[in-house]
């Protein structure tokens, strides 16, 4: 894919993580979808690292054909695309324990997240830390935040840095990103053997973001097994370019739902799968707040895997159609989220967080919404501006 110059950096909320673990482990990995900005982060904080990437095929071919040798090339090596030789690895192992007080000595990069972390927890278990990173957050565009347009656009736009900072025409960067990904990747992984179908199924998840997940159906409408669905959502599952919100399940009723609820790990990739032309036809089209809602939970999803965070995200849906968008369980304290496409929180917006409050031991209800400022609605019930939304799971 072809990359406008990197005039501009934008410091990553995840490098203070980085940093802490490289003096802790012998090596380091960061993994993530493509295009994230792994490759630009781990070489601005380690600007001393030699740098060599397995894309290379001279790079690929020395490191296979004498691995000992590659490893000592330098103190601290950063080696980009690891999984084009995960053979590498267990040599990896052998020279971290070599030396087992160097730390930060490999600095590893990734892009396929499923094979990758296959080879990382069978080979250097206890020797690596590993670390994914996500889109660029409001935190780190320093975004606070705007009335529903603006909102929109960003949405609209996503969060890729080639877009969101460099100015990449969003058109070509996502259609550049789908190929690249669907012909690049997946055929090294050899799991995908009808292109055609797999965009047409990734199109399908792309219509359903925030809606509960109905494998069956959707891969009846894809005309492809129940298995090779599976699959599929699998290998984008572990590529992160979607994810599944689990339900909660800590048996408060029998009656909860079981089924997963689906969204993407990028809006704007998301919306232009969907074919929107603008930021206002997405504003008024009938996805509009399934991409917001998607848009809010990514924004948490961030800042936990960005300062290490020590929690976890679920949904709650009952028969009764009592519903909580995003509970994020931070272990004594639980933050209950319902997000709405409204710039103006009115009453009947907390009406479900306070019917479900009591279910949930210290936790404390929010309604995140395009609301411009943070208000009390009762004790324990508040509005949020969605770029507050993550700052109530902790400072890490």
């Amino acid at each position: 894919m072809v990359q406008s110059a990197p005039d501009r950096y934008v410091a990553r909320e995840i490098e203070r993580e980085i940093r802490a673990a490289a003096a802790q482990f012998p090596a380091l990995a960061v993994t993530g979808m493509r295009q994230t900005g792994k490759t630009t982060l781990i070489r601005r904080v380690f600007p001393a690292a030699e740098y060599v990437t397995l894309d290379d095929p001279l790079e690929c071919q020395s490191a296979r054909e004498d691995p000992r040798t590659f490893l000592t090339r330098a103190p601290q090596l950063i080696i980009d695309e690891i999984q084009a030789l995960p053979e590498l690895l267990p040599h990896i192992k052998i020279a971290a324990d070599g030396q087992r007080r160097a730390s930060g000595r490999f600095l590893l990069t990734g892009s396929q997240v499923f094979p990758l972390m296959s080879g990382l927890a069978e080979s250097l278990a206890g020797r690596v830390s590993v670390h994914r990173l996500h889109p660029l957050s409001c935190a780190e565009m320093k975004w606070r935040g705007g009335l529903p347009p603006d909102n929109f656009q960003k949405i609209f736009n996503g969060f890729y840095p080639e877009v969101a900072v460099h100015g990449a025409d969003r058109h070509r960067f996502f259609a550049a990103y789908v190929q690249t990904y669907l012909e690049r990747d997946l055929r090294l992984l050899a799991a995908v053997h009808d292109l055609r179908l797999f965009q047409t199924f990734v199109e399908l998840l792309a219509a359903r973001v925030g809606g509960l997940l109905n494998l069956s159906e959707i891969s009846k409408e894809a005309g492809v097994s129940f298995s090779t669905a599976q699959r599929w959502l699998s290998l984008l599952e572990s590529a992160g370019l979607v994810f599944l919100l689990r339900p909660w399940s800590r048996n408060l009723t029998r009656r909860a739902t079981k089924s997963p609820k689906l969204y993407f790990g990028d809006t704007g990739l998301a919306a232009w799968l969907l074919r929107y032309h603008d930021s206002e036809t997405l504003r008024h089209g009938p996805q509009s707040g399934a991409l917001f809602e998607n848009f809010v939970i990514l924004e948490c999803l961030k800042r936990k895997a960005n300062r290490g965070l020590n929690c976890e995200f679920y949904f709650y849906r009952d028969s009764n159609a009592n519903e909580i968008d995003l509970i994020a369980d931070c272990g004594f304290e639980v933050a209950l989220f319902e997000i709405k496409q409204t710039a103006t929180p009115q009453p009947q917006h907390f009406k479900i967080l306070g019917r479900l409050l009591p279910l949930f031991p210290n936790a404390t209800g929010y309604v995140v919404s395009q609301t411009p400022r943070r208000r009390q609605f009762v004790e324990r019930l508040l509005s949020l501006p969605v770029h507050e939304a993550p700052d109530v799971l902790g400072k890490g």
